[in-house]
């Protein structure tokens, strides 16, 4: 099987030479993903608006890969101020309880400093 990449056009994706997600048979890996809202061109103030940006292009991601969030396997948080792991942790659970996927949350500095959130997945297609 081809793989497939799918790109969202990101300035981040075209600085570092990366795709949003890739397909490889049945496994989607969304890269890490940052709150930035493009149809703003800017970030959302409080984090947990910025996980709901990022949770909002997976999705997308995983739409153009055949699968859903319910479909996720693996979910990967880093968060920088430890301060806002309850308020992102509760927007990961209400959009991505549904699939009951391992989880690891890191708090860590991220490379863009206006995000406070950064999120990545590994789904699996069912179909």
């Amino acid at each position: 099987m081809t793989r497939q990449y799918i790109s969202a056009g990101s300035p981040w994706e075209n600085a570092g030479g990366y795709s949003r997600a890739v397909v490889d048979g049945q496994d989607v890996f969304v890269s890490g993903t940052v709150g930035y809202d493009r149809a703003t061109g800017r970030f959302p103030e409080s984090a947990d608006a910025q996980a709901e940006v990022a949770i909002d292009i997976i999705a997308w991601a995983l739409g153009e890969a055949g699968a859903t969030l319910d479909d996720c396997v693996r979910v990967r948080v880093y968060i920088p101020d430890r301060g806002d792991v309850p308020a992102v942790t509760a927007v990961v659970a209400r959009r991505l309880g549904g699939a009951r996927a391992a989880n690891t949350t890191v708090c860590c500095a991220l490379p863009v400093v206006e995000a406070k959130v950064e999120i990545e997945v590994t789904a699996r297609r069912r179909s």
